[in-house]
């Protein structure tokens, strides 16, 4: 089974490029809303995420956006859980190829191992900002994609009809390695 990362900063469009995946019948991993669901679900996280921050987790988001050393701390609670969760999910799947959706995955050394490719979606900051609006502007700076490795990179700053095209692209080319 190929594991494929899909990463990018907000807004860049990695989700809507994942949503197109799945409509074609590829699993798709969201590692966000699935790391949502495991403070919920894994007994004492929550608790462990609101003490490595200093905060509850309805304010979690204002702090790791503008404090490194609570970003680092919530992320060596989560980030294992999150790892094997998606083994666990990526091990129940029934296809030859899934894909991770995550904006960190590919530069935490944790998640390097799992990938066997990864796509890098970028967008001009200036449509970024026209998709996300005040998210972009809290985020971009703590997101930083210059050290990734990808192995293709869709640049997306068009309409959604050219990345179904990039999709359709991407999914042959895979299909041409395996």
């Amino acid at each position: 089974m190929k594991t494929v990362l899909i990463t990018g900063g907000i807004a860049s469009g990695k989700s809507a490029l994942c949503r197109m995946l799945e409509e074609r019948g590829y699993p798709v991993y969201d590692s966000d809303s699935r790391a949502r669901g495991l403070y919920e679900s894994v007994p004492g996280l929550k608790a462990r995420v609101e003490a490595a921050a200093g905060v509850p987790l309805g304010r979690l988001a204002g702090v790791i956006f503008n404090d490194p050393a609570a970003r680092e701390a919530v992320e060596a609670v989560v980030y294992p859980e999150v790892l094997r969760d998606f083994e666990t999910w990526r091990d129940c799947a029934e296809a030859d190829v899934v894909f991770m959706e995550s904006a960190v995955a590919g530069d935490r050394e944790l998640f390097r191992a799992l990938f066997d490719k990864v796509v890098l979606v970028r967008a001009p900051m200036q449509t970024r900002l026209a998709r996300g609006g005040d998210k972009v502007e809290q985020r971009a700076g703590s997101q930083s994609f210059e050290g990734i490795k990808a192995d293709w990179v869709i640049d997306n700053g068009g309409t959604l009809d050219e990345l179904a095209t990039e999709c359709e692209i991407l999914l042959k080319k895979i299909k041409d390695e395996n």
